[in-house]
């Protein structure tokens, strides 16, 4: 369906006529699609999604998609736009309620100054990221509550997810990453990320396309060492010397074979007895010398 018509949603208008564009807009939306499809996101038809807007690159895309995707109904849900004022100094507080008005989105902006919170309770020299996440995080789950909303829905894209992977690997000490549907820890909620699959590469070409009013973030992102900017390094490093590596490790993800990592509490390895059948997933030999 995404293909059979050049019709496009009103966040769309504007956008350049290029072959090249289209191919990735429909792109971007095919993506989404598949993973609301594939992680069973819509959970009731009908339901109120809280799609959470920062103002980059990525939430913006995120509206986007989501956006074309209900007009088209293909998602039946409704959507309400969130964007969270932390109290930042010289945060452009009125850029996004134009925009919103602007485009016609139902939205919802929110002042609450987590900006000072942050900068008062952490030390110097550590990072914000941990702190402001779980202010913002609270938030935005008691507004999804006021708004009757079931799921609070975030732009992660699958760099972030795989970014998130290596940090947990590196610096956790554990196989862990940012899930695409999750119920948070009220019972309450789902955490959604239908940009799962989306390349940032993607996120960033589609909004500097569209010339999205882009509101960085002067809180982490003025804070240099931080171990996803060092990730993101690697990553690129990796990615400039054999293109294609970030897809195929995230394709990793999505693939995992308990009976071949070392985790007692997902495989019973005690209970391994010759002659038995082999588990399901031993279909790859071992690479081991």
């Amino acid at each position: 369906m995404l293909d059979e018509s050049d019709d496009i949603h009103p966040l769309f208008h504007g956008a350049p006529a290029t072959t090249e564009f289209r191919k990735l807009r429909k792109r971007i939306v095919r993506l989404a699609r598949e993973a609301v499809e594939q992680y069973g996101m819509v959970h009731a038809r009908g339901a109120r999604w809280l799609v959470c807007l920062s103002g980059g690159k990525d939430s913006y895309t995120l509206l986007a998609a989501l956006t074309e995707l209900q007009w088209r109904g293909l998602l039946p849900v409704d959507l309400l736009a969130c964007n969270l004022d932390q109290g930042q100094p010289g945060f452009p507080a009125t850029v996004l309620p134009a925009f919103l008005e602007r485009m016609g989105v139902p939205h919802r902006i929110e002042y609450q100054d987590t900006y000072s919170i942050v900068t008062d309770k952490v030390p110097a020299g550590r990072t914000y990221c941990a702190l402001c996440s779980r202010l913002r995080r609270g938030h935005l789950y008691r507004i999804a509550r006021e708004e009757g909303c079931s799921a609070v829905v975030l732009g992660h894209h699958r760099d972030d997810i795989l970014e998130t992977f290596f940090m947990n690997l590196f610096h956790g000490g554990r196989l862990a990453t940012m899930p695409p549907k999750l119920v948070n820890e009220e019972g309450d909620l789902f955490v959604l990320r239908p940009l799962a699959h989306v390349a940032e590469a993607d996120c960033e070409k589609f909004s500097r396309a569209m010339g999205y009013p882009i509101i960085p973030c002067d809180l982490c992102g003025s804070q240099d060492g931080l171990q996803r900017q060092q990730v993101k390094r690697i990553l690129d490093g990796w990615e400039a010397s054999s293109p294609g590596r970030r897809q195929v490790m995230f394709r990793a993800l999505m693939n995992a074979r308990p009976s071949h990592l070392l985790d007692p509490k997902l495989w019973d390895f005690a209970g391994l007895e010759l002659g038995a059948a082999p588990p399901p997933d031993a279909d790859t030999p071992d690479t081991e010398n």
